[in-house]
């Protein structure tokens, strides 16, 4: 074969090799681990804003996840906390404000106001527009969609994190900026393997600790 040909022949094998190279970093990347949600952002049946509540309000994450102090599990809070400040708060202040100044123009009292979202959590909880109980109504939960799913092997102990200060957003990223949470780191076991080592380097707060990266620890 000629030079010019031998040339010819050699860039259609590197622009093969480059393209089955790029096909497969392509799939490759599309390709996630067993039990990898990272991006998994599903709806909820009350579209709650983590962006509203813990970030302009800047409500703590234990005020609503109080298990996770105490427990394995951080749970979801009960209709009876969202109760807490929703007895009170049953719709936008702009909304209440509109119907009260609608009310005083033509000279009758203002109407209760309930967003429809909220509408959902006091129908979950067999109360009427007045937040009264609804006879014959039985209260019940409102059945929350889990965003942080780990597998069935693997135990993890929120109170062992909490209590040595690892913060919420170490894990869950920052969803004091989320209007609907989702999952943003992969919590797959190469991940949290390095974040027990980057914490055994540098410490958490300003202490010193010993996390585990022995298999035991989290596959009992």
């Amino acid at each position: 074969m000629n030079a010019p040909g031998q040339r010819i022949t050699t860039i259609v094998l590197l622009t093969a090799i480059a393209f089955t190279a790029s096909l497969l970093v392509a799939r490759a990347r599309a390709v996630s681990l067993p039990g990898n949600h990272q991006g998994y952002e599903p709806a909820q049946p009350i579209s709650y804003s983590h962006r509203l509540h813990a970030g302009d309000l800047q409500l703590a994450c234990l005020y609503c996840h109080s298990n996770a102090e105490k427990g394995r599990y951080a749970g979801v809070p009960s209709p009876s906390v969202c109760m807490n400040c929703h007895r009170f708060v049953t719709a936008p202040l702009g909304a209440v404000r509109a119907e009260e100044e609608q009310a005083a123009i033509a000279g009758r009292p203002a109407r209760a106001i309930v967003s429809p979202e909220l509408r959902k959590l006091y129908d979950a909880l067999g109360l009427d527009e007045t937040l009264r109980p609804v006879p014959g109504r039985t209260a019940g939960s409102v059945v929350w969609t889990r965003v942080h799913n780990l597998a069935d092997y693997v135990s993890f102990d929120h109170r062992a994190h909490v209590g040595a200060g690892v913060t919420c957003q170490s894990c869950h990223g920052p969803v004091e900026t989320m209007e609907r949470v989702r999952q943003v780191s992969s919590l797959g076991m190469g991940w949290c393997v390095n974040c027990h080592r980057d914490a055994a380097r540098t410490g958490i707060e300003g202490r010193a600790v010993r996390p585990s990266i022995d298999c035991s620890t989290c596959h009992h």
